[in-house]
């Protein structure tokens, strides 16, 4: 597995997609966070991240499946699955260590974005007067979130071939899971107990739960499952293939 790891992390950074998808990334959140008026941090009543977690989700539908969608199709497509295949590696290993290195590409990606935190520190009045147990349970939601977008991604692009075909899967599935249910539940004909649940299948729900700053294990154990899960379908497709 570190031997993929370290091949998919050097493939990322030995071209444009690594230092694109963090640029693309800071770029968007820095437009955001201090250009456009409405969501300025310099036109806050108080000092606070709030717009940064709430459009980077929107952000992350869309960049993880770029970054995620030549991971097995490309692969497929050269017809170089099949030898690796044949390495003493399992099918696990190979998808574990493409999974952990685009998960550590989009962690590079939210790491400069502590800096935004230091600025809405320093913009507290007094100086500190954030709420920081909300911001850190943020980005540990953040990160969470990134992971399971990352097992989506890597399913669709084992799905199929085409790399288009899966940044598109991928991106249905990542805006599916975290917005589409949320909106679903709220629709009349699911009002009452089905409502709770696909509220409870959710992604939205559960972000939303761990940027209040508390960190509940159920939480945790959500987001660890679902990304399990969908790896999971990644590796019975694979095997399915093979």
């Amino acid at each position: 597995m570190i031997s993929v790891y370290l091949k998919e992390l050097n493939s990322f950074f030995s071209s444009l997609i690594g230092y694109l998808a963090i640029v693309v990334f800071l770029l968007m959140t820095g437009l955001f966070l201090f250009v456009f008026p409405e969501t300025s941090l310099l036109h806050q009543p108080f000092a606070t991240l709030e717009p940064l977690f709430s459009i980077a989700p929107l952000i992350f539908v869309f960049l993880i499946p770029a970054i995620t969608m030549r991971s097995i199709s490309e692969e497929l497509s050269n017809n170089t699955f099949e030898l690796i295949a044949t390495k003493p590696l399992k099918t696990s290993d190979i998808l574990l260590g493409k999974f952990f290195a685009a998960a550590s590409l989009v962690i590079f990606a939210i790491l400069p974005t502590l800096l935004y935190y230091y600025t809405v520190y320093q913009l507290g009045a007094p100086v500190g007067n954030v709420d920081s147990g909300a911001i850190w349970g943020s980005f540990l939601g953040l990160v969470f979130l990134g992971m399971v977008f990352t097992s989506i991604g890597i399913l669709a692009s084992s799905l199929t071939k085409n790399q288009i075909v899966a940044f598109l899967l991928a991106a249905f599935l990542c805006f599916f899971m975290h917005y589409g249910l949320h909106y679903l539940s709220s629709l009349p004909v699911f009002y009452g107990q089905m409502e709770w649940v696909l509220q409870s299948i959710g992604i939205d729900h559960h972000y939303a739960s761990i940027s209040r700053g508390i960190v509940d294990s159920r939480v945790v154990v959500y987001f660890f499952s679902i990304t399990v899960f969908f790896l999971g379908l990644a590796h019975f497709n694979i095997q399915q293939r093979k």
